[in-house]
């Protein structure tokens, strides 16, 4: 049998660094993802299910040194930001645990019988269960946050659903060391191994999407990647969801009164948002919209001299860097466009930071010019010069889903007066799934309240990957009408034996 090996490569030089596995066949793919089916049994005691989590959150902070290495090896994203999304990572598991003790998001809801109705409502019990094996693509930007421990698979588990992860090739020995520690924590809590699994290559990919025991699908990635796998699993026949989270643009508008009263600042602030991670984060400002004139002037010259000052960075691989430089001269090229900072080869590994500038009329007027409207994944953003606010809502009519809009405003726009500000609130809000005022996109923090989502291509549902409430994700409501107490779920029953928070009418 021929088999393709799996190498880790080293961003920085192209070389490769060790072999770690071979891609996963079709029948090692349908074994993996049939043990996962069979271990949902064990799964589905919330109690060991918190206690694996929290587990699994220790054992990768003991190994944290190890990790970190691994990651770094693969990502070249640097000790210390890998070292910040570890705490994320372990966070997640840790406050998916106390999701789970919590109990809230089975979401249980009894409505009394009430004959005197019309019609009459009869006995009704509500809650949610678990859809089954989820398969998780992970991301290539976060190694750890968005892939084998990530919140994809800490939601999934969490909702009672074993997990098959499609690796990311960018990471392989990382997702492998991170899958060890997973299963090491499932066998301490008396559950199977085999409710994590990690499989390997394109045709895997594809594989697993396609199976029948596969019951949701989580995925980060490119539109292309994203929008083949979705169209994969709407084609089978059984349907399945699939959260896709494809690409963003994350407009920022700037208004005059606000370049009036802070430009430099505001400069600064945006350059290093576009080049945090190497311009690699999905929520980095893709396009920024500056007013014309003097204020607007200064703004850019801070730009200019914060990105003229960052050094090349390696992106995560050659050809993400070989797509970057492509992608920038396409665009530079285009008439009307200009190159303050000019982004792209910094050396035969790097790239470099910059921007790309162009007027308003000139992108809403121009053939070719919707490219500026797409995303360009690496440390690159597009500066739009306007002119009024009409010609900055004309721009922003222009674009699609994001997964956020950021405004600068000055003090007395924040004051919530009605005008032009409210006005922009209100046009993002139909553009995106977190809208920021006075600060920047990158970093999304894990909380209750969060949402990492959008209108498409931003994703392709409404749910959100990030926060509490992503484990919704991988659940589906049941009712259950005039069912004798003895034979109702636990978590429904009368007594309420597991203490859950419930929602009761008719008392």
């Amino acid at each position: 049998m021929t088999t393709t090996p799996v190498w880790s490569v080293d961003p920085r030089t192209g070389k490769q660094r060790e072999q770690v596995a071979v891609e996963a066949t079709s029948r090692e793919v349908d074994e993996a993802v049939r043990a996962a089916h069979a271990a949902r049994g064990p799964l589905a005691d919330a109690a060991v299910r918190a206690a694996f989590l929290r587990t699994a959150a220790a054992l990768l902070d003991e190994a944290a040194p190890h990790v970190i290495e691994a990651a770094d090896a693969e990502t070249a994203l640097g000790p210390g930001r890998l070292t910040g999304e570890l705490a994320r990572t372990t966070g997640q598991l840790r406050a998916f645990a106390d999701a789970v003790d919590e109990g809230s998001y089975l979401d249980v809801r009894i409505d009394r019988a009430d004959p005197s109705l019309s019609p009459p409502r009869p006995e009704l019990r509500r809650y949610k269960v678990p859809l089954g094996v989820v398969a998780v693509y992970a991301a290539s930007n976060f190694p750890l946050a968005f892939s084998v421990p990530g919140g994809d698979t800490a939601s999934a588990l969490a909702a009672g659903c074993p997990v098959v992860v499609k690796a990311h090739p960018d990471h392989p020995a990382t997702s492998e060391l991170c899958a060890s520690l997973l299963r090491r924590a499932a066998v301490a809590n008396g559950l199977p191994p085999e409710v994590v699994a990690v499989v390997h290559g394109f045709d895997a990919g594809l594989e697993l999407i396609r199976h029948p025991l596969v019951a949701a699908a989580g995925f980060t990635g490119s539109i292309r990647g994203g929008r083949a796998l979705f169209d994969a699993a709407a084609a089978r026949p059984v349907p399945i969801p699939f959260h896709g989270e494809l690409g963003s643009l994350n407009p920022v508008v700037v208004t005059p009164a606000a370049a009036a009263e802070r430009a430099e600042e505001i400069g600064a602030g945006l350059a290093a948002s576009v080049t945090l991670g190497v311009g690699q984060f999905c929520v980095k400002p893709g396009l920024v919209l500056v007013p014309d004139g003097a204020d607007g002037d200064r703004l850019a010259g801070e730009l200019t001299k914060s990105l003229g000052e960052t050094e090349p960075g390696v992106l995560l691989d050659h050809r993400m860097r070989e797509n970057f430089v492509a992608g920038v001269r396409e665009r530079a090229a285009l008439p009307g466009v200009e190159a303050p900072v000019t982004p792209g080869s910094g050396g035969d590994h790097t790239v470099g930071a910059g921007y790309l500038s162009v007027r308003a009329e000139d992108l809403l007027a121009g053939e070719g010019h919707d490219i500026l409207l797409e995303e360009c994944f690496g440390p690159v953003t597009v500066v739009v010069r306007y002119v009024g606010q009409g010609e900055a809502g004309a721009v922003l009519g222009r674009l699609g889903g994001n997964l956020s809009a950021t405004l600068q405003l000055s003090a007395a726009e924040t004051e919530g007066a009605p005008g032009p500000a409210a006005e922009l609130i209100g046009q993002v809000t139909g553009l995106a799934g977190r809208i920021v005022v006075n600060g920047w996109p990158t970093g999304v923090a894990v909380a209750p309240a969060q949402h990492h989502g959008g209108p498409y291509p931003a994703a392709t549902s409404h749910s959100t990957s990030v926060g509490g409430t992503a484990i919704e994700r991988w659940l589906r409501p049941v009712a259950y009408q005039s069912v004798p107490d003895a034979l109702l779920p636990p978590e429904l029953r009368e007594a309420n034996p597991l203490n859950l928070p419930r929602r009761v009418t008719g008392d």
